[in-house]
């Protein structure tokens, strides 16, 4: 583990999904990469489809998970950054505008972020609130198609927003859960575009991209272009149904569908020989059960089928679909099929690749975080660090205690009031020391 000076951050993030919870503590170093401290990952059984159904069960895996990562790093966390994904994400676009009081005076970052804050106040369907409202183009009195308001001069200042909505209830959800764990939500990012900031590049971004996340329960859509979100939602079926569809075409347990996916499965069954047959154990006594290759390989294909067409009309909808030089970038567990990218590229006819968060990584990460599966979680981290460099939120004043290998332990600045305490302290120690005996 890299030693960890007084002045770094360290932040937490979890990935609260529908088939694991994952929590990642990490800090940027010098050269402005991420160093991972630890990692805790368990089995997450009270999501579903992205969507907390069981407090109990999810508050314990978020407890073990944090239990993980602080043994790993030797660190206590008070804040964490988590992510909100489900179907119950809705997307809406609307126009915002702002008059400035002085016209001649150059547009800032405040009137931009007043802008944003008064997006917010939009009048919602009951239940629903505003997740993120991401500015497009800005306009800036009668120049439109503005990228970077900031400098320009002009009364009235408007923006073009992709405002995502998520249920009120949902929210609180998580919200609750990490309380119960023990910590406190600094601040919600929708895990989609937490996947975006670890697996894509800005070059990427610009010329224009599809980020799929094949998750548990769903599977989640990012659309870029110009370095813009342009498009984002939600499809409710992921590797769950995959394994359930096994299970009921193969008539074998659940774990033993969710070992024959992971071992043996293909999402092409042309790569595939027919002359393959895989053998599972039978139940108490009972003869095994073979299973061809093939017919497994037709199966999970069949379903793949099903997300793909789902995604080819929600990038179609979009009106991008002519405007994606860069094509798709596969992440998420679902990404670990074999020839899924190849089945993607016939069924949309876009290029695919398998998108792995490893880019920010600093030189020398374990050889676990590159896997598509931690995308998500290691993009809370980058937002989480993000946001504490804008000062978006402030760390409590009793931050992590920071232990470096040797178990000398490294605390944040002591407060004002941690001085009188001190200057208590050491007097309680003077009056209770023992007499000298030379005296």
């Amino acid at each position: 583990m890299e030693r960890v000076e007084k002045n770094q951050e360290v932040v937490l993030a979890i990935d609260i999904g529908t088939t694991k919870v994952c929590a990642i503590a990490g800090f940027k170093n010098d050269l402005g990469k991420l160093e991972v401290l630890g990692l805790g990952k368990v089995n997450s059984e009270g999501v579903l489809r992205g969507v907390v159904s069981n407090i109990e069960k999810t508050v314990n895996a978020i407890q073990e998970a944090i239990e993980i990562t602080k043994r790993s790093a030797n660190i206590d966390f008070n804040l964490v950054h988590v992510g909100i994904a489900g179907q119950h994400i809705k997307t809406l676009q609307h126009r915002g505008q702002l008059v400035r009081e002085y016209g001649d005076s150059e547009v800032s970052q405040k009137d931009i972020d007043r802008l944003v804050h008064d997006i917010h106040k939009l009048v919602l369907p009951p239940g629903d609130k505003i997740l993120h409202a991401i500015p497009q183009e800005f306009s800036v009195d009668s120049e439109h198609g503005i990228i970077d308001p900031i400098g320009m001069s002009g009364v009235h200042l408007g923006a073009n927003f992709h405002i995502i909505t998520g249920q009120i209830t949902a929210t609180n959800n998580i919200y609750r859960c990490v309380e119960r764990a023990g910590a406190k939500v600094a601040n919600m990012t929708l895990e989609p575009i937490a996947s975006a900031m670890a697996v894509l590049n800005e070059e990427e971004k610009q010329a224009g991209v599809v980020l799929i996340d094949i998750g548990g329960g769903t599977t989640d859509i990012t659309i870029f272009y110009e370095g813009i979100i342009r498009h984002t939602s939600v499809i409710p079926l992921g590797g769950n149904i995959v394994t359930k569809d096994i299970k009921e075409g193969c008539t074998v347990m659940p774990q033993h569908a969710e070992n024959l996916k992971t071992r043996f499965g293909s999402a092409l069954s042309d790569e595939v020989f027919d002359n393959r047959i895989i053998s599972i154990p039978g139940l108490r006594g009972r003869e095994h059960k073979e299973i061809s290759e093939k017919n497994l390989s037709l199966i999970i294909q069949a379903r793949m089928e099903e997300i793909f067409d789902y995604v080819y009309t929600e990038i179609a909808n979009s009106g991008y679909g002519k405007k994606l030089v860069a094509g798709i970038v596969l992440t998420g567990g679902g990404a670990l099929l074999r020839h899924v990218d190849k089945l993607a590229e016939y069924h949309t006819g876009l290029p695919a690749r398998i998108g792995l968060p490893v880019e920010h990584l600093a030189h020398g990460y374990s050889e676990a975080l590159c896997s598509p599966i931690y995308a998500t979680a290691i993009g809370l981290l980058l937002r989480g660090i993000e946001d504490r460099e804008k000062g978006k939120y402030k760390a409590p004043e009793k931050t992590a205690k920071l232990k470096d290998p040797e178990g000398s332990k490294i605390e944040s600045e002591p407060t004002k009031g941690g001085f009188i305490n001190i200057i208590i302290e050491k007097t309680r120690e003077w009056f209770d020391a023992e007499p000298d005996s030379d005296l």
